[in-house]
């Protein structure tokens, strides 16, 4: 019999994730050269791509990595100081932020107060540029760079964060708490 234990937490899932590096390098290879292969030919639905197309990947990519580490590590460090169970606030965050980023439509038709929202969310720059190029516009670069500054801040922040609360959990013994707890 062979005996399959899926992670239900993210600290299982975080482990697994360490135990599969040959797996993931490989995985990220595979990404690389499937990203070079797409823009070097024409996608199968019969869309050319274009250089300008190919030249906003890299960057793009680049701010949606930069703010995934940032949400990864402020999550981390929410289920550090809050426990385990706080995990059911972590996971739908992606689809929470996904309306306010502009992933299903422009943000020029969401509602006045949402806007301001969206500038502040580093992916909403990389949809909105993607948009630009698909319309044949040039590339905005000075919005990707912005974006590219936003998610680097998140990150810092989000490090900064996670700094303070695993000294707390240290301090105050919460790391040994939350072992015991998972241990049983």
């Amino acid at each position: 019999d062979v005996e399959v234990d899926l992670p239900h937490r993210l600290t299982g899932v975080v482990v697994d994730r360490n135990r599969e590096a040959a797996i993931t390098r490989r995985c990220r290879i595979r990404a690389a050269v499937g990203s070079g292969l797409f823009c070097a030919g024409e996608a199968r639905c019969g869309v050319r791509v274009t250089a300008r197309a190919c030249g906003i990947a890299a960057p793009a990519q680049l701010v949606l990595f930069l703010f995934g580490i940032a949400l990864g590590v402020a999550s981390v460090a929410l289920v550090l100081r809050l426990g385990p169970a706080s995990e059911w606030l972590i996971w739908p965050i992606p689809s929470v932020i996904s309306p306010f980023v502009g992933v299903y439509y422009p943000i020029a038709i969401l509602p006045a107060w949402v806007q301001p929202v969206s500038r502040l969310l580093p992916p909403s720059y990389v949809f909105e540029a993607m948009r630009t190029v698909a319309r044949g516009g040039p590339v905005p670069w000075g919005e990707l760079m912005l974006g590219a500054g936003l998610a680097a801040l998140y990150v810092v922040l989000a490090w900064l964060t996670f700094r303070a609360v695993h000294r707390f959990a240290l301090r105050t013994g919460l790391i040994a708490r939350y072992t015991a707890e998972t241990a049983s």
